[in-house]
């Protein structure tokens, strides 16, 4: 199985750090953030990675990373030319998907203490051609995608609610996500939004409405790194997490 992390987008909610640096490679603790989502896949079996990332500190990526070996695991790198949606950077990892595999995608700025091996194990036993996402309670689920479950059938998700002002449900849609091949299919048949973005919502929704999108809840903590505050809090919770 292999893993996906994008970690390109412009990081506006940290300006002016991001523009110094592309904000994936801001500190946590000791480390860039862009580490512990490779921690995260290789502590799950996961060590052949593709790192979809922006022109800006591409140089940066590669002189600290390097071929990922320090890290144990193996990387490739793939840029992303312009902002142009979850979905689209997701599309470039067409080529580095072998027929027939799935694989997990992280968003680069979501930090969590959890091991991904039983979320993993779930979703290799679903049927070909769906999904999963992961879920986690929140204080204010009107800053996320916000998942209104399939009463009628346990474990999966009817649609998912943008940013919703009444949200149906206390949890938020993480940037975990597990897919197949079948994936690349759906990010063609999408149109961008109204932002001109191809929104990673609309491929879970499609998944939704053939009700082949599951969904699993994290337990432990897990932080969307993309503010001051959380990045702060992040770097507490994260100080001794690498050695």
């Amino acid at each position: 199985m292999k893993g996906v992390i994008l970690a390109g987008g412009t990081g506006t909610r940290l300006y002016p750090l991001t523009r110094l640096m592309n904000k994936h490679l801001l500190p946590v603790g000791r480390y860039p953030m862009i580490c512990y989502g490779i921690d995260r896949l290789r502590k799950a079996g996961i060590t052949d990675i593709l790192l979809v990332i922006s022109k800006q500190s591409a140089g940066m990526y590669t002189d600290f990373l390097g071929s990922g070996a320090a890290f144990g695991v193996s990387l490739t790198y793939k840029i992303q030319e312009a902002a142009g949606g979850i979905a689209e950077a997701l599309e470039l990892a067409k080529g580095f998907i072998p027929s027939g595999e799935r694989f997990v995608v992280l968003l680069g700025d979501n930090l969590f203490t959890e091991d991904l091996a039983p979320y993993v194990e779930g979703y290799l036993r679903q049927p070909e051609g769906t999904a999963k996402v992961l879920l986690k309670p929140v204080s204010d689920a009107r800053r996320y995608g916000v998942p209104v479950f399939d009463s009628s059938d346990a474990g999966w998700i009817a649609r998912i609610e943008e940013k919703p002002k009444q949200p149906k449900s206390e949890y938020c849609v993480t940037g975990i996500y597990m897919y197949d091949e079948a994936v690349f299919d759906i990010i063609q048949r999408i149109s961008p939004s109204q932002r001109g973005e191809l929104e990673i919502t609309d491929v879970n929704n499609l998944y939704a409405a053939d009700r082949k999108l599951s969904y699993d809840v994290l337990k432990e903590w897990w932080s969307d790194a993309g503010t001051f505050d959380s990045l702060r809090e992040a770097g507490d919770k994260l100080k001794d997490a690498l050695p």
